[in-house]
């Protein structure tokens, strides 16, 4: 993953020895335990992994993202309280590879209940195309290079589910049988996400389609679709004068009818391209968070806005 906004070692070191010595009272008053009253304290990196704890969690826990609505969370930059909250938190659920700064503070801050969702599932190495006749090399969250956008498919996103709904009854054995339940109802929803997805792109006049940010690999290769990016996984990058002549000649070999581009992100790119190659644009939502803007107020009604703008990009039958 392409991604160089890192946050220096060192001013995060010393944030977060800043962080852990202005929570050093409140530490007392929470509970050693991870708890905040009676409720579990959760901290989320961002939301894909809010949505998680708090669907699974449910009235027995108390989520704090780190990852602000409307933030872009490849720049996010954490406060020294931020920091210091992961030591005392009963559960730090995070993304490996998603947020730099974020994995960095989680090595630095020495909390002892974290859930890296990477290791729930199988990544694959994304570059700018992905489809049906491209699929990454298979491995491990913790080698470089992997594609972290895992939560774009509904298959892979519900085996993280279940790795955390397992993670919340280990830090949580009294409310055991109702994160099982929880994790169960969610599973489903997310099957049936999956099925709607797998009927609404079956049949399409293309299978490619073009996105300014090359978050949707997975779902790609999940429905037998090709996404071209215009740059890389990394939704800031400039595109190279040689990516956006190929990206013309993609256009018109492959039919494609539309340019995405994300909310939270620039849409001067994909605007430009557009009007140079007479294609439409339109928002195909990564789900790095809700904002105004968002065609839903969570993440399945987001991902079924997602699908409807393939669907009419695609030429859906």
């Amino acid at each position: 993953m392409n991604i160089s906004r890192l946050v220096p070692v060192a001013a995060v070191a010393t944030a977060a020895a800043l962080g852990l010595t202005a929570l050093t009272g409140c530490s007392a008053a929470d509970g050693a335990d991870g708890k905040k009253g009676d409720g579990l304290d959760v901290v989320a990196s961002f939301y894909p992994m809010q949505f998680l704890a708090e669907r699974i969690g449910g009235e027995h826990v108390s989520v704090t993202t780190l990852t602000k609505p409307g933030q872009e969370p490849h720049d996010l930059e954490l406060s020294p309280r931020q920091i210091g909250g992961l030591t005392d938190a009963g559960l730090v659920l995070y993304l490996k590879g998603i947020q730099p700064a974020v994995d960095d503070a989680i090595g630095l801050s020495g909390a002892k209940h974290v859930l890296d969702a990477s290791t729930l599932t199988t990544l694959e190495d994304h570059g700018t195309e992905v489809g049906a006749d491209d699929h990454g090399h298979e491995h491990h969250g913790d080698e470089a290079g992997a594609d972290p956008h895992v939560w774009l498919d509904p298959v892979k996103y519900a085996e993280v589910a279940k790795g955390v709904g397992k993670s919340l009854e280990k830090a949580d054995p009294a409310h055991a049988a109702d994160y099982r339940k929880n994790t169960t109802a969610l599973v489903a929803r997310l099957d049936e996400l999956n099925t709607a997805f797998e009927d609404g792109l079956r049949s399409t006049a293309t299978r490619t389609f073009i996105t300014t940010h090359s978050a949707f690999g997975y779902l790609a290769e999940r429905y037998g679709l090709t996404q071209e990016g215009i740059a890389g996984v990394d939704p800031e990058a400039d595109p190279s004068p040689a990516r956006i002549n190929e990206i013309h000649a993609i256009a018109k070999k492959d039919k494609a009818t539309t340019v995405f581009f994300e909310t939270l992100a620039s849409d001067r790119t994909a605007r430009t391209l557009a009007k140079d190659t007479g294609l439409r644009t339109d928002v195909l939502d990564p789900l790095e968070g809700i904002t105004k803007q968002s065609k839903g107020t969570d993440y399945l009604e987001v991902m079924r806005s997602n699908l409807a703008a393939l669907q009419k990009a695609l030429g859906a039958k």
